[in-house]
């Protein structure tokens, strides 16, 4: 009797819901690397705005909107909008382009990837060519580099090329779109961090669909330029002025081949949300995060950042003369690839979890060790 009873409480109910895995595809698919996320900020606007009060947008293009817009005590809710992208860096007299980074972009999956080259007369395809391997002689093979990975846009000189539209500077984006795999992982370019953004938009409908009042202004805010940075969390921390900032983004998943555990810690996709311990981390806030996790039989798992979560919890966490910053992460396979992987329950563990904290934090809440 016992055991059935466990097998119940251990039972997951799914939170996302057809028509949020529709939105969630759609933005996926849309392209919004650093400096250029416009687009994918109006689609994720339109799908917040039926569940918040009001909603601006600051100069670079991050997106807030807003619950409670009138209460004096503020809590953040955010995640990143940016993906990784290339940029178009020299045009060779015979038509090939060769690329810098626009974050941290992995030059060794590039080799055979198809591109969208984005210019003001549209969408241009490319690929990343690469030597055929009967051409490959030698003892040392020549792995890809920076420097030699080059794009093919089926030009024959600079001046077709040009003729395209495309010029130095313009943005260079993958066009792997999204799919569910195995019906038990979402997989797609930019999970890193637009499934943040995702689940907290969310996080906004099931407070309006449970007619749910909080005490406080909640601000659910998608960063741009984290990918550089942090920039877009550091821009937007200064405006808001928040009290308290729950942070989402992803961690890799350390099961798969090639990590070292010993060095990355042992998480698993699958096995719930991952909170952190790092300075930025503030140390009752995570608390709370845990205790709610454990209240609400939400699984999770523990992550040690050392001296920085390398997300945009340290943004938040050092402005404003210190803000109560704690992250909760979602445990991601491949990362900074075109076939980033999450699991669907995970997902939905991430949005109860912040659902069901911000419930727990009360108006005018101090979060210091003692006064």
């Amino acid at each position: 009797m016992a055991k059935k009873k466990d097998d119940e409480k251990k039972k997951h109910v799914a939170v996302v819901t057809k028509k949020s895995l529709q939105f969630l595809e759609e933005y996926i698919n849309n392209p919004a690397p650093t400096g250029y996320e416009w687009q994918g900020q109006k689609l994720w606007l339109n799908y917040l705005k039926p569940y918040i009060d009001e909603h601006f947008i600051d100069n670079y293009g991050t997106a807030v909107g807003v619950i409670n817009p009138k209460a004096t005590f503020k809590v953040v809710i955010e995640a990143h909008a940016d993906e990784i992208s290339w940029y178009v860096n020299y045009i060779t007299a015979d038509g090939l382009i060769y690329v810098i980074r626009n974050g941290g972009s992995d030059h060794q999956i590039a080799p055979s990837k198809r591109v969208n080259i984005h210019t003001e007369k549209g969408l241009v395809k490319a690929v990343f060519g690469w030597p055929a391997i009967h051409t490959r002689h030698g003892e040392k093979e020549q792995a890809p580099e920076l420097k030699n990975i080059f794009l093919d846009c089926g030009c024959t000189s600079k001046e077709e090329v040009e003729k395209l539209g495309i010029h130095v500077g313009c943005v260079i984006t993958y066009e792997d779109e999204f799919m569910v795999l195995n019906d038990r992982y979402y997989v797609g370019r930019a999970l890193d961090n637009r499934v943040g953004g995702f689940m907290i938009a969310e996080v906004a409908r099931l407070l309006k669909e449970n007619k749910k009042k909080l005490p406080f202004g909640l601000y659910i805010v998608n960063s741009v330029q984290e990918e550089i940075g942090l920039r877009g969390a550091e821009m937007i921390a200064q405006r808001i002025k928040p009290n308290v900032a729950i942070i989402t983004d992803v961690t890799h998943d350390t099961t798969t081949p090639m990590i070292n555990k010993n060095v990355q810690g042992e998480l698993f996709a699958g096995k719930g949300p991952v909170v952190s311990y790092a300075p930025a981390v503030q140390t009752n806030l995570n608390k709370l995060l845990i205790k709610t996790a454990e209240k609400n039989n939400i699984p999770f798992q523990r992550q040690a950042s050392s001296r920085s979560t390398g997300t945009d919890t340290d943004a938040f966490a050092y402005s404003n003369g210190g803000v109560p910053s704690a992250l909760i992460s979602l445990p991601l396979r491949y990362m900074h690839t075109t076939v980033e992987m999450v699991h669907k329950e995970d997902v939905d563990n991430v949005i109860s979890l912040i659902y069901e904290s911000l419930l727990n934090i009360t108006d005018g809440q101090d979060f210091r060790e003692f006064k």
